[in-house]
């Protein structure tokens, strides 16, 4: 059972964009994907609002969750969301190990 959580990013003038390539260049981004338990760290950005990035995070556990909370990297992250003055909305998931009737909607 993994947990997924969706963090939109949202500031002005590209800052919730220019806080994403900062996690990328400066590595923490990376540091964070090598993390025990992580099993997905990526970016999009809306079509719909420019102004806003999603980043997918996905963790296999709440305890591989509770370690990523409790290390320095949060520190670093925090700084960065309020250097770039970014607001968050946040959305969580678990996953389901079990088919779904959902699945003859889906082309593979």
């Amino acid at each position: 059972m993994s947990l997924t959580i969706n963090l939109y990013y949202t500031g002005k003038n590209g800052s919730a964009r220019r806080f994403m390539e900062e996690m990328e260049s400066s590595g923490i981004a990376d540091r964070i994907r090598q993390e025990e338990g992580n099993e997905r760290y990526d970016y999009f950005f809306p079509a719909n609002n420019p102004e806003t990035v999603l980043l997918i995070d996905r963790w296999a556990d709440q305890a591989a969750i509770d370690r990523h909370h409790a290390s320095p990297m949060m520190q670093e992250l925090a700084q960065l969301r309020e250097k770039y003055d970014l607001h968050m909305k946040v959305e969580r998931y678990i996953s389901a190990d079990e088919p779904s009737s959902d699945d003859k909607f889906i082309r593979k």
